[in-house]
């Protein structure tokens, strides 16, 4: 019994990069590791962090995700307070990155953030895309099927 409830207690926590897909087209998605230090995991699970203008490079063979944003805990020590800003790591393997700097550089594709949340064992993890930047016309179009199917899928509701 106690089992239950704390299965429908645990709640999972996750935050989203809504934008990625209004912008990119994405086709391939990776989950990665992220190297935190200090009170960012409490800052993660308080809701405290951004993703909205990150982005994924590649330097020196090691892969680095940029200005995303986890603001202080009120709760942390004021000595101790890691950059809000700063370059954190993502934990990959060789083969992955390998293929997807070739990707980036040979065939133009972009790296961006989907998706920031803790799996099964508690782990953050992100969700990577390898995906390419759309043009406007394509973001047209994406929006004039979008509203479609949102009218036809109110019309059959009302139908039924």
């Amino acid at each position: 019994m106690a089992q239950k409830k704390k299965k429908e207690i645990k709640k999972q926590r996750e935050f989203l990069n809504k934008k990625v897909f209004h912008d990119y087209t994405v086709e391939d998605i990776i989950e990665v590791g992220i190297s935190l230090q200090g009170s960012e995991v409490k800052a993660i699970r308080a809701g405290r962090v951004n993703l909205k203008d990150s982005f994924v490079r590649i330097i020196k063979n090691e892969v680095f995700i940029l200005n995303m944003h986890i603001s202080h805990l009120d709760t942390t020590h004021t000595t101790y307070r890691p950059e809000e800003n700063r370059d954190r790591k993502l934990l990959l393997h060789r083969k992955q990155i390998n293929k997807m700097f070739e990707k980036v550089t040979k065939d133009g594709y972009t790296i961006v953030v989907t998706k920031l949340y803790f799996n099964d064992n508690n782990m953050v993890k992100l969700n990577i895309g390898i995906g390419k930047g759309k043009k406007l016309h394509d973001k047209r179009e994406d929006l004039k099927r979008k509203t479609m199917q949102r009218e036809t899928d109110r019309v059959l509701k009302n139908w039924r």
